[in-house]
């Protein structure tokens, strides 16, 4: 009888332990931030990167026209790689560039301009990647083109800009 008890409570464990792990099959395991203009607020505080001064990324966005928010940092491989974009976008004179350095040291994102040019009109800095984040970043290298007036994005790129970005942007921004 004592057997029998323990046989049947290791296969009803057995069953349990299988039916729990094949509902977790079905479940979806891609996360990413929900991107929906409702849920979306420019207005966080955020310090500039030559400065010690704090400015609302909103005002940054108080003008007419578009901007484009690009969110980098001086360890991305990928970041140097749509760089050359960044600065041609900057030759065009069609809108503002808004960097958001993420999660990076002061020092090293000052030397990755020096080194490589400054296409920004602005930038902020975002040492604990929240406010990246809350706009809905995956990670880094990302750009937004954003309508100043409605505050709403335009277009999301998700990685580096590369060719086709930069051709769908300029198409845009034209």
């Amino acid at each position: 009888m004592s057997k029998n008890i323990k046989l049947i409570s290791i296969v009803l464990f057995t069953l349990f332990s299988f039916f729990v792990l094949l509902k977790g099959l079905d479940k979806s395991n891609i996360y990413s931030p929900k991107i929906k203009e409702s849920n979306i607020d420019f207005n966080f505080k955020a310090k500039y990167l030559f400065s010690e001064e704090e400015v609302f990324l909103n005002e940054l966005l108080n003008n007419e026209g578009m901007s484009l928010i690009n969110i980098w940092a001086s360890w991305c491989l990928p970041c140097r790689n749509e760089h050359a974009y960044l600065l041609n976008l900057k030759s065009l004179n069609k809108l503002s560039i808004i960097g958001i350095n993420y999660k990076d040291d002061e020092k090293n994102a000052k030397q990755f301009l020096i080194e490589l040019g400054n296409p920004y009109t602005n930038i902020i800095t975002d040492p604990r990647g929240i406010n990246s984040i809350e706009l809905g970043a995956f990670g880094v290298p990302e750009t937004y083109l954003v309508d100043n007036k409605s505050k709403s994005i335009i277009q999301k790129f998700i990685g580096p800009l590369d060719d086709e970005a930069f051709a769908k942007l300029t198409k845009i921004i034209q």
